[in-house]
């Protein structure tokens, strides 16, 4: 796993340093759309409905249309004027008991590893969590966002999970049920009787993705089998380019913020040489025939003089 995030939680005068990473990963096989007549692969633009151009995702800004037909357009520098808590700290609010807090509003959720060389106070405030069976609400800033966010102890791990604001839970209010008749007594006996009857401990790992195994398998007899549903076809050059700027702008900051990890540096230095190879190529092929003439002689010049000095 690669950190996605680096700072510390404020826990009281204790400062306790972390990192963070995402504890959940998509295994869904990802598909892209392509023209059904000749199987070549859809590409998408940003064309301005006003001047008709091809827009750059650099020169792309924000805006919000109100009710009464009126657009707002915010840029960057509008965003970065909005209140948000500390970047690198987690400051803890308050100690809540945990099942004060609905299953309703828990969002994504974050490993936390100790960064420092004595996790010590990291061991503190997860015992304390552990300890008073109580889950610390704190401010979590991940993308120029603050979210309110839970922390608590999962297999001796702090974990952040976000939580959604309450106005973003929608209300449950359905006619239907307001006159609904009641259960009989026998019925409920008998719902009772069929739920212990199916009762067992929860164990995740008997449960499996049907779907996806099946598609994979799906796709793999595919492959195997050939045919007019698989084409050959040659490895798209810059790919990952196109689809970065298909992404909207939270997608860029995420990769933005990973980039920005313990081993950007390394691999930023192992690409630079790569992308300057092509140019001295394609340079090669472009210099003059005299010059790649004289180049010539003077190699075969070369040549016979190592194979004089070979002789004598």
């Amino acid at each position: 796993m690669r950190s996605i995030w680096k700072g510390s939680i404020a826990f009281g005068l204790v400062n306790v340093p972390v990192k963070v990473y995402s504890a959940t990963e998509q295994h869904d096989i990802r598909f892209h759309q392509v023209h059904a007549k000749d199987g070549g692969r859809i590409k998408y633009d940003r064309i301005c409905q006003e001047c008709g151009k091809s827009v750059q995702f650099a020169d792309i800004d924000k805006a919000y249309d109100s009710p009464d037909g009126e657009r707002v357009i915010l840029t960057d520098d509008d965003f970065d004027k909005l209140p948000a808590a500390e970047k690198h700290e987690i400051p803890v609010l308050e100690f809540v008991p945990t099942e004060q807090i609905d299953p309703i509003l828990y969002d994504k959720s974050y490993f936390l590893e100790p960064d420092s060389a004595s996790p010590k106070a990291y061991v503190l405030l997860r015992e304390t969590l552990e300890e008073t069976e109580r889950t610390a609400l704190v401010h979590f800033t991940l993308r120029q966002k603050t979210r309110l966010a839970a922390l608590r102890v999962r297999d001796d791990v702090l974990v952040i999970q976000t939580l959604l604001w309450p106005d973003e839970v929608r209300a449950a209010e359905f006619p239907s049920l307001e006159d609904a008749p009641s259960a009989r007594p026998q019925e409920v006996k008998m719902a009772t009787s069929l739920v212990e009857s199916m009762s067992s401990e929860f164990d995740p790992t008997e449960y499996t993705d049907d779907y996806q195994t099946e598609l994979r398998k799906l796709i793999d007899e595919t492959l195997a089998n050939g045919g007019e549903k698989v084409i050959h076809t040659e490895t798209e050059k810059d790919d990952d380019g196109e689809d970065a700027e298909v992404v909207d702008l939270v997608a860029a900051l995420q990769r933005s913020v990973e980039a920005a990890g313990k081993n950007a540096k390394s691999g930023s230095a192992a690409s630079a040489p790569a992308k300057k190879a092509p140019a001295k190529k394609a340079a090669a092929k472009k210099a003059p025939a005299k010059k790649a003439a004289a180049k010539k002689a003077s190699a075969k010049s070369a040549d016979s003089k190592a194979d004089e000095a070979k002789g004598a």
